[in-house]
């Protein structure tokens, strides 16, 4: 009988449930690697990472990891490093100069140019060569990518030391994707995040076994480089009778306007993501607009719809709502990041902070644009890297008078309101848009960015429910004024709304909410309409796993 386990190397890297859950899903079982000794009795071994070069390679020696690696891969027997797994085979990178790699592969790792895109590359791009046999991957499907830091493709270097190398294109920076040689498979994406693309490389590496793209007729000449995401958001709350339920709001109002005033239920929020992941959204976001007050913190709700979500849904995850200092019911004091890791270990990929973030940045302008370390974008990106962290913007715009005089905040020139005034700025807004606080869009983004946040999710109060697009001159703001990804929420009422945004503005990716929720538009719908107008998308075309 076939050997039928995989042995994963965790040094709490973030989301491993997912990576159990995809293993598992290809007919596999996991062992946990425990210490160096249990290194010698795996088979199979797989190395996951998230997070910082130096942190990663430091954990791995501190504990005595290395030597057992090395002489794991010199074996001969199968060998994956998925993320940071793949850039520890390399010597070193320039994210911590002074930490070595394992030197396995010649070469150095440095960071993505920003002066023209945002960093971290986030999204699904492609894992392209010339070789007709690498381990499960397709040169037409696309892949999840999270991570700043790029082993730089060279034409011939690694093919020189007997690598078979596929490549991703992020601007104009061509990067090593996945590298293969004999035993050893290693991919810069996330496979158990990769839909059923990402499935069949990990079944590949599993079974041992080499596919050849010609003999599945594929197109090696299909567009490559980073798609356009389209992701759909579940707000989660309990409604009356104490069930949890999708529900959307118009201007975060999520009571029904009948005789009753009930809350609006549109669904089971993991039934939901399970049927827009089959749609093919490209990441899906859970904003738990309950508080939960009553509930021991590791019983969380939001915590089991992620664990019960991750075993069908093999994308992205985000959750936010509630990851700040708190105070268990049992009177025990408990960090931001010990929530977030709650989070991760059911299988969040990445936490979103909303309201703390504001005061946060009031904070820092305070101390004069210094960083304290103790918020919890500090906390969370500190040990699980930038990618892990994103902050939820509210803005509302608000109009100065006719002919204002110099601002303290940024604003822009735009159609006129009621009386007349063609300048306003974005205000920033907490606990669900109910108060404003002195402190402008961009003023928050900049500070938020400074602390470490990877990716900025950018709501607008004055366009939420209205299914009339989105704010396209808040985007193209907000996108102007920082490096790092931004994604367009509020006000999508139909696919065109999609390629507007898309068409109009920098953003990273866009949002959709109650217009999949009714039912009106699928998240297909929107991908068809983006592929139509050639906007490249990642699409469904190889089917389910």
């Amino acid at each position: 009988m076939a050997d039928k386990k995989v042995y994963l190397l965790d040094y709490v890297a973030g989301n491993v449930r997912s990576l159990v859950n995809a293993i598992e899903k290809v007919g596999y079982t996991v062992e946990w690697i425990k210490s160096p000794e249990d290194v010698e009795k795996a088979n199979k071994l797989i190395l996951p990472g998230v997070g910082h070069f130096g942190h990663c390679m430091t954990q791995f020696a501190n504990a005595g990891y290395l030597p057992a690696i090395r002489k794991h891969i010199e074996s001969g027997k199968p060998f994956m490093g998925i993320c940071v797994g793949l850039q520890a085979l390399f010597e070193g990178s320039s994210e911590n100069s002074s930490v070595p790699g394992l030197g396995y592969i010649k070469g150095h790792l440095d960071r993505f140019d920003d002066t023209s895109k945002s960093v971290p590359h986030i999204g699904w791009n492609s894992a392209y060569a010339i070789e007709t046999q690498v381990f499960g991957l397709s040169p037409t499907a696309k892949y999840y990518y999270v991570h700043s830091y790029k082993m730089p493709y060279i034409p011939g270097e690694l093919e020189a030391q007997g690598w078979l190398v596929a490549t991703g294109i992020y601007g104009n920076e061509e990067f090593v994707g996945a590298i293969a040689k004999g035993n050893v498979l290693a991919t810069q994406f996330h496979p158990e995040k990769s839909g059923s693309a990402g499935l069949r490389v990990i079944k590949a590496f599993c079974d041992g076994e080499v596919q050849s793209w010609k003999s599945a007729g594929l197109n090696q000449n299909s567009p490559r480089g980073l798609t356009r995401r389209v992701i759909a958001c579940l707000d989660v709350r309990t409604n009356d009778q104490g069930d949890l339920v999708v529900t959307k709001g118009d201007q975060y109002d999520v009571r029904e306007k009948t005789e009753g005033n009930s809350v609006r239920n549109l669904g089971k929020p993991v039934e939901m993501a399970r049927k827009y992941y089959e749609q093919g959204a490209d990441e899906v976001t859970f904003l738990n607009i309950t508080s939960f007050r009553d509930c021991p913190l590791a019983d969380l709700p939001m915590l089991e719809i992620l664990r019960q979500t991750s075993k069908t849904v093999f994308v992205p995850l985000t959750i936010g709502g509630g990851i700040r200092d708190t105070t268990d019911v049992d009177g025990t004091k408990v960090s931001a990041l010990e929530i977030a890791t709650m989070y991760f270990k059911s299988g969040a990929d990445k936490v979103s902070i909303g309201s703390d973030a504001v005061t946060a940045a009031e904070e820092y302008y305070a101390a004069g644009k210094k960083l304290s370390g103790k918020t919890a974008i500090e906390q969370i990106s500190s040990a699980y890297g930038n990618q892990a962290v994103v902050v939820s913007v509210d803005p509302k715009r608000v109009y100065l008078p006719p002919n204002p005089p110099p601002s303290q905040f940024h604003t822009i020139t735009t159609h006129p309101d009621a009386s007349g005034s063609t300048t306003c700025y974005y205000t920033c807004t907490i606990r669900g848009g109910r108060e404003t606080r002195p402190l402008d869009v961009v003023q928050l983004v900049t500070a938020v960015e400074a602390m470490g946040c990877g990716e900025i999710l950018l709501n607008c109060i004055d366009k939420d429910g209205t299914n009339s697009g989105f704010d396209l001159e808040l985007i193209s703001m907000v996108k102007a004024a920082v490096k790092i990804p931004v994604i367009a929420s509020s006000g999508a009422g139909n696919p065109g709304h999609f390629e507007e945004v898309f068409s109009k503005t920098d953003t990273d990716a866009a949002l959709g909410a109650g217009m999949f929720h009714r039912g009106e538009y699928t998240v297909k719908d929107v991908k068809d309409l983006l592929a139509e107008k050639k906007f490249l998308v990642r699409n469904l075309e190889h089917g389910k796993f």
